[in-house]
């Protein structure tokens, strides 16, 4: 059984990382500040203008701790890791799936049943949450009209209908995701997903959390063999972690979303900064987020990456 490390989040400007033994050092300003021992981590983040030295990205490789280079804003620029493990006739099998579209569509059946299920999950719980009759309409609204996909996606002949549905799904969720802000509502008001670049508040901290959730994923499929390249739900195309994208589908919810909505609602988001007809996130709400989205990979690692319940 593989045991579930934790993932080292850098976000000081100007941190550096060496190797001291066995263990990480995170060095600011010349002075150590941190030391961790290597085999406490599955994973190590950089946001931000972060460094690590080429004896410390070799020696992660050879203890499969993988180390992801990303903007203070959460969008992915490197990663790094070891040789490529895991059982050669597994991903052989992946790739026989991939090009069957009966086990193909059958797959994507799961993941866009996974993510509706999650989906109305979390609407659910935030109507349980919520004193009766504020707010509510628009939520009990999406409950009602996702579940009236699931009909649907059981008889979807295609994997094309599917991500129709999914679709589908994803709009009508997002139309009531402004409702589950609770606090602070003028501040992070939500209009719709936006991206590259975000274009409120709130979606620059989905974005944010997004990314990192991706990290633990890539991590995940390539710690039991698996091809990130090679989906199901996700097109193919060069340099696109295909699979990476389809695991993270069935998660977001659970993992992300609930935490911003918590974040948001438990007053702890501030100090965010506009730039130009972008938002990007100041230093506090990273590291406040971070530590939130942490916990909840930890909890869905330790479920074995299955549904979390409602």
């Amino acid at each position: 059984m593989r045991k579930l490390g934790n993932t080292l989040y850098v976000t000081t400007p100007g941190a550096y990382l060496g190797k001291d033994g066995e263990a990480v050092a995170v060095r600011i300003d010349e002075e150590v500040k941190l030391r961790i021992p290597v085999h406490l981590l599955d994973g190590i983040v950089c946001l931000g203008p972060t460094g690590a030295s080429p004896y410390l990205l070799g020696f992660c490789g050879e203890q499969g701790v993988h180390v992801s280079f990303l903007t203070e804003q959460g969008r992915f620029l490197a990663r790094v890791h070891g040789p490529v493990s895991g059982n050669v006739l597994l991903r052989r099998a992946q790739y026989r799936a991939a090009d069957a579209p009966e086990r193909s569509t059958a797959i994507v059946r799961s993941i866009v049943a996974a993510k509706i299920a999650n989906t109305r999950a979390v609407l659910r719980r935030a109507l349980r949450d919520r004193p009766e009759g504020e707010g509510r309409p628009p939520i009990e609204s999406a409950v009602v009209r996702i579940g009236a996909l699931v009909p649907s996606l059981r008889g979807a002949p295609s994997i094309d209908v599917l991500r129709g549905l999914e679709g589908q799904a994803a709009r009508i969720y997002f139309e009531a995701f402004d409702s589950l802000i609770v606090q602070q509502r003028e501040a992070f008001s939500f209009h719709g997903r936006s991206r590259r670049p975000p274009l409120d508040k709130t979606n620059a901290l989905l974005s944010f959390l997004y990314a990192l959730l991706r990290h633990d994923a890539e991590s995940a499929l390539e710690a039991v063999g698996l091809d990130p390249a090679v989906g199901f739900l996700h097109t193919d195309r060069p340099g696109k972690p295909s699979l990476v994208f389809d695991l993270v589908e069935e998660f977001r919810q659970n993992v992300v979303d609930r935490t911003v909505m918590a974040i948001f609602n438990r007053g702890t988001a501030k100090n965010r900064m506009p730039l130009h007809d972008a938002v990007r996130l100041g230093k506090h709400p990273r590291c406040d987020s971070v530590s939130a989205v942490e916990a909840e990979v930890k909890l869905t690692k330790a479920a074995g990456w299955r549904k979390m319940p409602a």
